[in-house]
């Protein structure tokens, strides 16, 4: 067996790196029960070393299994790192940096939402040690008392409609009648938003029964919630909608009627044909305007005639003449404004 300082010293290097090594080693500590967080409360998702030794120089992350690349919030380098952090988690998270010294990796997640339900891994990193926790999260959201609407008369009885919104887990939604039976109804209708809250909706076709009473009920067995709403159809209900359905064609034929007896269309045309031989006379005025002095006796034919188109009809006459503007306007541009009665003309 070899002696001397070399041996020795060889000797104290191993030492002190198995010495090292063994204190690097530690466990990832944190709840093994399921967390259940109410939406828009802040939680703390617990995670600490054992035994307490400072995690300031290590990689701690913390990622959501239940996404694909899920990282939810990572610190190495005694910095925040932000690069590929689930966009929905951002301004949220935050960890206990003043307490990582003795080893407190815990997770703040503030607002929660229905996306942050999953599985979350706390994994720490030393240099020559890793280890990591598994932590449930439940996300419990108790949605809108359900909103129940009358939709009108449909083939086969009364149609009603039930929505609720703000549940996670996503909720089921019944009909029952006044002696808790459940009713066929039509499929429910599912939306999720952006946050991860359910909105469920279904419609239901009623006939009249001896109460008229019927409950919608939206419940969420995960989280043993329930919310219902009972509404009750007055018997007379489906009568008063023939009524008004009655009253509808009957406007309706009304209607019909007052369109045939004023033909518009046809007043319409003999007003372009007044319109048309106002024109015609106009072009003749002009004409004779031209002429000599002689044809003004065919002129004077003219103006009688553009007179009484401008008086409108003779009590006796009948017609429609409602455009005699534009023999005004023209006979006023040119001057002939003896023929509209204006003060100053020459008689």
């Amino acid at each position: 067996m070899e002696s001397g300082p070399d041996s020795l010293f060889v000797t104290l290097l191993l030492l002190l790196h198995s010495s090292h090594s063994e204190s690097e080693r530690f466990e990832v500590l944190g709840p093994t029960d399921t967390i259940l967080a109410v939406a828009g409360d802040d939680i703390i998702l617990p995670c600490y070393l054992k035994p307490n030794i400072s995690a300031e120089d290590m990689t701690v992350d913390w990622l959501n299994l239940d996404f694909k690349d899920g990282r939810v919030y990572r610190y190495q380098n005694r910095k925040i790192i932000r690069e590929d952090q689930i966009p929905s988690y951002i301004g949220r998270t935050s960890l206990f940096e003043e307490e990582l010294w003795r080893g407190n990796t815990s997770l703040k997640l503030s607002r929660v939402q229905g996306t942050d339900e999953g599985h979350y891994k706390c994994f720490i990193k030393a240099k020559s040690w890793d280890h990591d926790l598994i932590i449930q999260v439940l996300v419990k959201a108790v949605g809108s008392k359900p909103v129940v609407s009358i939709e009108g008369h449909r083939e086969g009885g009364m149609g009603l409609l039930c929505e609720s919104e703000g549940w996670h887990p996503e909720p089921e939604l019944v009909w029952l009648n006044s002696k808790g039976v459940h009713l066929f109804a039509g499929p429910p209708e599912i939306h999720r938003d952006f946050k991860g809250f359910y909105t469920v909706k279904q419609h239901v076709i009623v006939q009249e029964t001896d109460t008229n009473r019927f409950t919608c009920r939206v419940q969420q067995s995960q989280i043993n919630e329930k919310m219902e709403t009972e509404v009750h159809l007055p018997n007379d209900l489906t009568r008063k909608l023939d009524e008004l359905k009655a009253e509808k064609e009957v406007l309706r034929m009304e209607n019909e009627d007052f369109k045939k007896k004023f033909n518009f269309e046809n007043l319409w045309n003999q007003n372009n044909d007044i319109t048309k031989k106002l024109e015609e006379l106009i072009r003749k005025l002009d004409d004779n305007k031209k002429g000599s002095n002689d044809n003004k006796k065919g002129s004077n034919v003219v103006e009688e005639d553009l007179i009484r188109n401008l008086e409108g009809p003779r009590e006796g006459e009948g017609g429609c003449d409602s455009r005699p503007g534009i023999l005004k306007s023209y006979l006023r541009r040119t001057g002939d404004t003896h023929f509209l009665g204006d003060k100053g003309s020459d008689g």
